[in-house]
């Protein structure tokens, strides 16, 4: 099994969470100020009222200043329940509207087979991951395949912050060395995740393992979907391929992002969209 091809499947899905005009406009009725605001509110949320100190280390790559422009401003704007209420709100529109019809025999054996592997991932250090599982789980499919690439995207970005810690790579110093890896450009990234250009310029030149770090990602990633086995696995990636391109596609706001992810290159299916 490949941990990354899966990566490429689910994450599409779960991004429609916060990179949609959908979750924008969500967050600005709740009263936030700006994207970021509604970012950090609704990823937060399931961890209740978080201090900015606890979200920067549990979120791992954000400057402290830019976690603590949104925190805690944002749970006076609203609690973590209404930003709940409204992300899910957001991802239901996003989704219904990129692709189409929701209501297919596919996204719901999807869901299905998403909902074992999420409930297999490991929890232990993983808090994104725990807390997000610890949510109840939305009754119609396309939300509860959602629900499930959540768990399993936070789980996985969990356990590599796991391993870059490990790895002694810190914040900045791993945005550094994943800017040099994929050719992304240091401004954006120093912009996206709040960093100084002499806060980088200080990490810049700092050895770090990166690719032993995403092998550890992978690795530890992998559970989740030997309990699916090989066969649930296997029909996962052939059901996600298509609503994973799709979504890529038609998501604008993704075109360019700090993960450098681009399914629709990366998974390279020959006449998908015929």
């Amino acid at each position: 099994m490949d941990a990354r091809q899966l990566w490429l499947r689910f994450e599409p899905y779960h991004d429609v969470t916060y990179f949609t005009p959908e979750s924008r406009a969500a967050t600005d009725a709740l009263g936030c100020k700006g994207g970021w605001m509604g970012y950090f509110g609704m990823r937060a949320a399931p961890l209740g009222a978080a201090s900015p100190e606890l979200v920067t280390a549990v979120f791992y790559n954000f400057a402290p200043r830019m976690v603590s422009r949104a925190l805690p401003d944002a749970w006076a704007v609203a609690s973590p329940s209404e930003y709940l209420r409204v992300r899910l709100a957001g991802a239901d529109g996003a989704l219904r509207r990129l692709l189409g019809s929701v209501d297919t025999p596919e996204i719901a054996e999807a869901a299905a087979l998403a909902r074992v592997a999420a409930m297999a991932a490991p929890l232990a250090g993983r808090p994104l991951a725990a807390a997000n599982r610890a949510l109840p789980w939305p009754a119609e499919p396309h939300l509860e395949l959602w629900h499930a690439c959540t768990i399993l995207r936070e789980a996985r970005g969990d356990g590599h912050v796991a391993a870059l810690v490990a790895a002694g790579v810190g914040p900045c110093q791993a945005l550094a060395l994943y800017a040099r890896e994929h050719s992304l450009d240091p401004a954006y990234m120093r912009t996206a995740r709040g960093w100084t250009v002499e806060e980088w310029e200080a990490v810049e030149g700092l050895p770090g393992d990166l690719p032993s770090v995403e092998r550890a990602t992978d690795s530890a990633a992998l559970s989740p979907w030997e309990a699916l086995g090989e066969v649930g696995t296997t029909r996962f990636i052939d059901l996600m391929t298509p609503l994973a391109l799709r979504i890529a596609s038609a998501n604008e706001a993704m075109r360019v992002n700090p993960m450098a992810l681009d399914p629709v290159r990366e998974l390279a299916v020959p006449g998908w969209n015929t």
